[in-house]
């Protein structure tokens, strides 16, 4: 079964500073209907105005990738990432992929430091397979070579093919396809798939989706990607 949502019917939030699309119900915006799809909770898709950014908040019990798309993102959180002498510079740019945790409890905060320059990323919520866990932060780099014609493993729950590692029954892949390239991806029928176009056109077995759509798919043994058009994609491959 397949079922596209277009990029016109997600919430949008404009705070002058930050401008926000929502996949699903976030803060102001509510849609009964829309609410998460599987263990998959958020997609927003923010941008960030020079200077400006998210002051310190809390998470607690939420796997939270950020997938860069331009400009670039400093972060800063309790457990010392992003700070002078920290494990992590918490600074990330295109083809980096951050994974923070959140488990027990975290602190945080998000900036965009870069002068004159919008930063344009997602932010993405997956609930996690188990609560309480220690808060944990991780973050990689892939270079567009690895996600050109194919689709590149992100993230998983083993951090298999040195993906970032999510405490959540789901994998996270990325692709760029252009062209005469195609990629395809085996489906666990009992699995619940979500495609979500970041930027560009694609043909997703046998849809045509724009930059924003998203496609749901569930019962499918197989996804198959084509016709791109400058298309940068992510699939999310969800554990039902």
């Amino acid at each position: 079964m397949l079922e596209l949502i277009k990029s016109c019917d997600r919430g949008y939030a404009d705070h002058g500073w930050l401008k926000s699309f929502h996949s699903f119900s976030f803060a102001d915006y509510y849609d009964p209907k829309r609410m998460g799809f599987g263990a998959l909770r958020v997609i927003n898709e923010d941008r960030i105005a020079a200077g400006s950014g998210f002051g310190t908040h809390g998470h607690r019990d939420m796997e939270i990738i950020s997938y860069v798309l331009a400009g670039e993102l400093a972060h800063q959180d309790s457990m010392g990432n992003g700070k002078p002498g920290g494990a992590n510079a918490g600074v990330i740019r295109p083809g980096d992929v951050q994974r923070m945790s959140a488990g027990s409890g975290v602190m945080h905060s998000e900036f965009n430091n870069a002068q004159g320059q919008q930063t344009h990323f997602l932010q993405i919520w997956i609930q996690p397979n188990q609560r309480g866990i220690t808060p944990s932060y991780e973050q990689r780099h892939f270079a567009e070579t690895d996600k050109r014609g194919q689709l590149r493993l992100i993230a998983s729950p083993d951090g298999a093919d040195e993906s970032v590692r999510i405490s959540a029954d789901a994998w996270l892949y990325a692709g760029l396809l252009d062209g005469a390239e195609q990629a395809t991806l085996a489906l666990t029928p009992s699995h619940k798939s979500y495609v979500h176009l970041v930027r560009g056109a694609l043909t997703v077995n046998g849809q045509r989706l724009a930059a924003g759509d998203a496609l749901q798919l569930s019962g499918e043994t197989q996804l198959a990607l084509s016709e791109g058009e400058d298309a940068e994609v992510l699939v999310f491959d969800l554990a039902a």
